[in-house]
């Protein structure tokens, strides 16, 4: 079924720099790490390349600012920049000054090497954009950002998650458009379908049933993954909570076969081109 466009993200991070090791790895230590991003993402492009495949890639300003070179070869390539922020860190932990001030560096860092294209979308880390910090974004509206991808429309997850949001495209109060993760609802409850751990954990045919689903109603799917989870060979962080290294390194081997498989079966492009028509008209 490609008959209808699917949006592929890329949330670009060192495997060092998940929330789920933040006990064990702060920021403080991120440079004592390995770095494999590049590595990593290099294979993805080469992989998307392979099939034809834009997408769009939320990149975090601390790796942009150390490896110029990627974000001027995702821009080559081709593919949508988007903003992941700069520090990887929380937004409802930050104040709306902090926000700004992570963003607009995050901004700076991604738009040098791309040659001041200009950035339309974000996504918070850990789509942590919750009720406690709906404020952020009309301070992503002020600088400038079209649309975000943070609002996680499930139950609370322990760093996400807004039960009753809307699950498809929709304009915000404050002028934004919402793209949110791609969810099927079962029973009286959201469940994610369509990336990270649950790409990784649910059976392939749970997603492809799902985006089959969202497309037979008309919505193309909104999927999430990061280079990292290409990457089996990484260096486990051993002294992390063992649910965190359960949920970051599960099934990381299968990755790559899945995706070409919903490459194969399924249309994607970028974010901004999947939802063109909602960009234009606002």
């Amino acid at each position: 079924m490609k008959s209808i466009l699917n949006a592929l993200t890329i949330d670009v991070e060192e495997h060092f720099q998940v929330h789920a090791f933040e006990t064990v790895s702060d920021r403080a230590t991120w440079e004592r790490y390995p770095s494999r991003v590049m590595a990593n993402t290099q294979l993805v492009l080469r992989l998307l390349a392979e099939y034809g495949v834009r997408a769009t890639f939320f990149v975090l300003g601390w790796v942009a600012d150390r490896n110029p070179g990627l974000v001027e070869a995702i821009a080559k390539s081709g593919h949508e920049l988007a903003t992941h922020g700069y520090w990887h860190e929380l937004v409802y932990r930050q104040s709306p000054e902090e926000f700004a001030v992570d963003l607009c560096q995050s901004l700076e860092a991604i738009v040098r090497p791309a040659g001041g294209i200009k950035v339309a979308g974000y996504r918070a880390p850990s789509f942590s954009i919750t009720r406690q910090s709906l404020w952020a974004l009309a301070v992503l509206r002020d600088h400038g950002i079209r649309y975000d991808s943070s609002i996680f429309p499930v139950a609370a997850h322990d760093r996400y998650g807004i039960r009753n949001a809307h699950r498809f495209a929709h304009k915000l109060d404050c002028g934004l458009w919402e793209f949110p993760i791609s969810t099927i609802r079962f029973g009286k409850l959201n469940w994610a379908v369509a990336g990270g751990g649950y790409f990784r954990l649910f059976p392939l045919w749970v997603t492809r049933a799902a985006i089959r689903h969202l497309n037979a109603h008309s919505h193309p799917a909104v999927v999430y993954l990061h280079p990292w989870e290409f990457d089996p060979d990484q260096p486990r962080i051993s002294n992390a909570p063992a649910s965190s290294r359960f949920r970051h390194y599960v099934n990381l081997r299968r990755t790559e076969r899945r995706l070409r498989r919903l490459l194969e079966e399924f249309a994607f492009a970028p974010m901004a081109e999947v939802f063109a028509a909602q960009l234009e008209g606002s």
